[in-house]
């Protein structure tokens, strides 16, 4: 997908949630399509080499990586202006560095089956979803995926039950303050004009 070996290099991005900070790298981090949410009590032996060295920063609380872009998650105990130009810094610097893994290879293209549940690799469920399930995942990949990514977050189909849609927020979105907002004035509307048959949107952080 890569053809040159340009440097890596990040710029620091905002996002809704004011303890949450999205990193966008200028080359791709992870090409299989997968998001990993690692959060600070699974700093050690999780997918991410990277995640675990950001953690050595003891004001990161979580660490969200996907497609182009790193989403990092501070205590409400430090300010972005002191810490982002070191954090941008530090990325580079790291990916830019021989050998130095984003994701674990035996993490990628792994047999679900393979990974135990308390996995911090983020698992598509093996669930046959129906025809109506298909038409509620193809609207979130087209009309919500893409908001939700560029605002460092993610968001997953979880499940559809009498009405019901449950989603999964994951990294920026996840705790943010507008989440809500976001969730039943956007997500909500939308689906429920695309499909009468949703009443409901809820949300299940990720």
């Amino acid at each position: 997908m890569e053809e040159t070996k340009a440097p890596y290099t990040i710029y620091a991005e905002s996002t809704p949630n004011p303890n949450t900070m999205k990193f966008v790298s200028n080359r791709w981090l992870v090409l299989d399509d997968k998001s990993y949410e690692i959060l600070a009590d699974q700093r050690v032996g999780g997918p991410s080499p990277l995640a675990e060295n950001l953690f050595n920063f003891p004001f990161i609380n979580g660490v969200f990586i996907a497609s182009n872009f790193v989403t990092i998650t501070k205590s409400e105990s430090i300010e972005w202006n002191d810490v982002m130009i070191e954090l941008r810094e530090f990325i580079a610097n790291y990916l830019n560095s021989d050998g130095m893994e984003v994701i674990k290879k035996e993490y990628l293209n792994v047999e679900e089956d393979s990974i135990g549940e308390d996995s911090s690799v983020e698992k598509t469920k093996k669930t046959v979803h129906t025809d109506f399930d298909k038409k509620i995942i193809e609207i979130l990949d087209e009309y919500i995926k893409p908001a939700v990514e560029s605002d460092g977050g993610a968001i997953e189909f979880d499940s559809y039950v009498d009405g019901v849609v449950k989603v999964i927020l994951k990294g920026a979105c996840s705790g943010c303050p507008s989440s809500t907002a976001t969730l039943k004035g956007g997500i909500e509307s939308l689906l429920k004009s695309m499909l009468p048959e949703v009443k409901e949107v809820e949300a299940i952080n990720g």
